[in-house]
């Protein structure tokens, strides 16, 4: 999925990718880094945690704004969307929640770039070295995934309650993890 964020000037790419087999996870990180573009920032999660695409577009748009307004946390702007995701405002708390680990099988990218063709090239070098399987639904939310998610973030049962509308548990759960991205910001 590419989106244009206009007041930004920006192109953002969120993907993901199943069956990933990354064991060397700091070499995985320097080859990465190594080849992208200078221009393009890219971010790994962990996809078993991440409550749809809009968890991380709205990840993109807090941590944006941070920079614009001179209040961001991290020196880059792909931290500072691990900060946002992960509604912490300690890297080392927001990679130990959200960072991918030699035995995260699904992965969530997230690409940021001015460009579409530098986001398709960043894209198509992140999927050489992930040696996994191009799947976007590793973003959808299942139950046993907002479990997980209502834990890890703090979520109540009686909060997941009062949020839903018509019962639709993806969008509440989705709509909670963005209030609590909100929240970081102040």
């Amino acid at each position: 999925m590419l989106k244009y964020i206009k007041e930004f000037g920006k192109y953002v790419a969120i993907t993901g990718f199943r069956n990933a087999r990354i064991k060397d996870i700091e070499e995985f990180f320097k080859i990465t880094h190594k080849e992208k573009r200078s221009n393009v920032e890219i971010q790994f999660f962990d996809a078993k945690l991440v409550a749809t695409w809009q968890h991380l577009y709205f990840a993109v748009l807090n941590a944006l704004t941070a920079f614009k307004n001179r209040e961001n946390i991290s020196k880059s702007l792909a931290m500072e969307t691990m900060l946002y995701a992960s509604t912490q405002r300690q890297i080392r708390k927001a990679t130990e929640i959200l960072g991918i680990k030699p035995d995260t099988p699904k992965i969530a990218v997230l690409i940021i770039g001015e460009k579409p063709k530098n986001i398709k090239s960043a894209l198509q070098m992140v999927s050489k070295y992930v040696n996994a399987q191009h799947d976007e639904t590793v973003l959808k939310l299942s139950e046993e995934k907002a479990t997980l998610i209502k834990k890890t973030f703090g979520i109540s049962d009686s909060e997941l309650k009062t949020a839903m509308k018509k019962d639709d548990l993806e969008k509440a759960l989705t709509n909670l993890i963005i209030e609590r991205m909100a929240l970081l910001a102040t």
